[in-house]
């Protein structure tokens, strides 16, 4: 284990599998006490928390359901409260959706944006209140928010997309208290939500210069990268973990 982190307080939204729980334990690696939250898996967050602990670092899990703003607000707060300060905050919970423009109803997209974007701007709310100088919110966008690779991904595009400008707003925001602001985006990751051997692969792989998906380990990388002292003079950016699809 690292030490770069150690003494910094995490929260991973979506922690309990694919590239949250990555996320999660590389940041524990590095000496953080990581929180995580989940919304209908507590066996898988009760792994990730175990494992995370054999680290030599305090964990927990907190049930959010992120559609829910409240929820939302009271989950970073709650965290803050029980390890006593928030240093880093990782925006990961997300849902995803593949149909053609008017395909999917109201409801569907409404938990779309509500999960996607709001519950994001309501994190990183809920977190300004106690994230100190030196902080980090780190937001996990997609590749599609810069440019959907085939049709049927607008709704979700247009998400991803508010994420990134979200992300340079906030960076303009909390530049002056010192907390950097940073977006992720991964391409196609091999992880329940879009694996590697599903009916997605074929047509996304094609696009990807490295010719295979990523691992979540390969986020994680990333994350906690931009999660360390040593990227301290990185802010508003937007850091593209796709195998080069938009290369």
């Amino acid at each position: 284990m690292g030490n770069s982190l150690t003494g910094k307080v995490a929260l991973v939204t979506g922690g309990s599998r694919g590239i949250g729980a990555a996320i999660a334990k590389a940041l524990a690696a590095e000496g953080a006490d990581v929180a995580i939250s989940y919304v209908s898996s507590p066996d898988k967050a009760q792994e990730v928390v175990t494992e995370i602990e054999t680290k030599g670092v305090r964990a927990a899990a907190f049930k959010a359901d992120q559609a829910d703003v409240a929820a939302v607000d009271s989950l970073v707060r709650e965290v803050a409260k029980k390890f006593d300060r928030l240093d880093i905050l990782i925006n990961n919970a997300g849902v995803f959706l593949a149909a053609p423009t008017g395909a999917s109803d109201a409801a569907t997209l409404d938990r779309l944006f509500a999960v996607n974007v709001s519950a994001v701007a309501a994190a990183v709310k809920a977190a300004s209140d106690y994230l100190p100088e030196g902080g980090r919110l780190i937001n996990i966008g997609s590749i599609v928010g810069s440019g959907a690779m085939v049709g049927g991904l607008a709704d979700y595009a247009a998400t991803k997309g508010a994420v990134a400008a979200y992300t340079r707003g906030w960076a303009r925001e909390f530049g002056p208290r010192g907390i950097t602001v940073n977006n992720v985006q991964p391409g196609p990751i091999d992880t329940d939500m879009n694996p590697a051997s599903g009916d997605f692969a074929p047509t996304f792989t094609k696009y990807v210069a490295l010719g295979r998906y990523g691992k979540p380990e390969e986020v994680a990388a990333a994350v906690t990268f931009l999660a360390s002292p040593a990227a301290s003079f990185i802010t508003g950016a937007t850091l593209d973990v796709d195998g080069g699809v938009r290369a």
